[in-house]
């Protein structure tokens, strides 16, 4: 579970990538669940895209795949998305520490 700091920090990053994943009229695929899981295990933050035709909100399609692909929901805004999970044997992202 990412902080304020943490996820602050996660939408910088997200701000400057380009969106790779597209969902449309077909919904959440098993196409669509490879796709997300092996590009967060790549690059450990994706920019999704929900189109019009489809007939999923953006936050639902963020919270599913982030359920399927376990990672976390950094943002949703408009018709964008963003999901994070770190990769356990290359980390590339350093998050701040969270204070005690």
């Amino acid at each position: 579970m990412l902080n304020g700091k943490q996820r602050a920090y996660l939408r910088s990053i997200a701000n400057t990538i380009d969106t790779i994943l597209i969902i449309g009229k077909g919904g959440i695929t098993q196409q669509v669940i490879k796709q997300a899981d092996d590009a967060l295990t790549a690059r450990e933050i994706i920019k999704g895209k929900v189109l019009e035709n489809s007939d999923l909100t953006s936050r639902q399609a963020a919270d599913m795949l982030s359920e399927e692909v376990s990672s976390d929901v950094v943002q949703v805004i408009g018709s964008k998305f963003v999901l994070y999970r770190p990769n356990p044997d290359e980390p590339k992202i350093v998050l701040p520490k969270a204070k005690r």
